[in-house]
Formats: structure tokens, C-alpha cells, sequence
């Protein structure tokens, strides 16, 4: 995007990713995050599996939410919130590896409603294999989120 993140954002993007329980129950961690960008991270457990052995696909998708709506809430102004309005998320292959990420990043963004995706990566050392896309539409929200 060629913009520089705001600490003020970084800070708030990071605080709004920590109270997220949901997130906290599955094990995810906000890797990284940069103006446009947002990194979340997934290590698979038994209990996040599906019948089959590999991540849920509720799993998978909660990440790439979260990756795609951080990375759009980065290039907001100060103050600002998101929600996600649509989303469409294709899986590629089975998300059968241990270690999972998703990278966000912003396609379009707008005043109101800006347009992300998020690829989803099964990662392995330095390969990686995407395993899922996610395309998707957050609108801005002006109200606070809870403390």
C-alpha cells in the first residue's frame, strides 16, 4: 500500500485482536501487522480437527477473517473499527499440516467499505502451501469496541 502504519492503529488493531476470546480459545496469534497487511497464526491441536484429521474449516476461516478485517482496520484512521459485511472463502486442498497462517491484505479500500482477501497457508519450514482464499468486504464502524 506504500503507507506507513500508524502506532496509534498498531496499538489499537493489537488491543482489539486481545480481547478476542474467541481467538484465544482457538490459539491464534497476530503475527504481524503493517499498513495493508496482517499475519495471523494457527497451530493446529487435536481438538481444532475435523473428522478427517485436518483443521476445521471453521478454523480456517476464522483466521482468514481476522487477517483480511485487521489488515483493512490498518489503513483507517485512528479511532476506527470493522466489522466484516461478506465474505467468500474458497478451500484449495485439505488443511492438513501443524502450523497454519493468514496473510490479509487490502484490495480496495474505501471510506465506508473497503475490499480484502486473505490467503491461508499451510507452512512447513520455509514452504508453504496455500490451503484456502478468502475475498471480503468489512464496512467501518464508529462505534467502541467493549473494553
Amino acid at each position: 500500500m506504500g503507507a506507513v502504519l500508524s502506532p496509534v492503529v498498531e496499538r489499537e488493531i493489537r488491543d482489539s485482536f486481545r480481547r478476542q476470546s474467541f481467538l484465544r480459545l482457538i490459539g491464534a496469534t497476530l503475527a504481524e501487522v503493517s499498513a495493508g497487511r496482517a499475519v495471523v497464526a494457527l497451530d493446529a491441536r487435536e481438538d481444532l480437527l475435523q473428522q478427517h484429521g485436518t483443521l476445521h474449516a471453521a478454523a480456517v476461516t476464522a483466521i482468514a477473517d481476522v487477517a483480511a478485517g485487521y489488515a483493512g482496520q490498518s489503513v483507517l484512521p485512528a479511532g476506527s473499527s470493522v466489522v466484516s459485511a461478506e465474505f467468500k472463502i474458497n478451500f484449495l486442498r485439505p488443511a492438513a499440516g501443524r502450523r497454519f497462517r493468514a496473510v490479509g491484505e487490502v484490495v480496495r479500500a474505501g471510506r465506508t467499505l473497503t475490499v480484502t482477501q486473505a490467503v491461508v497457508e499451510q507452512v512447513d519450514g520455509a514452504k508453504s502451501v496455500p490451503c484456502a482464499v478468502l475475498l471480503q468486504t468489512i464496512a467501518k464502524v464508529e462505534r467502541p469496541e467493549r473494553p
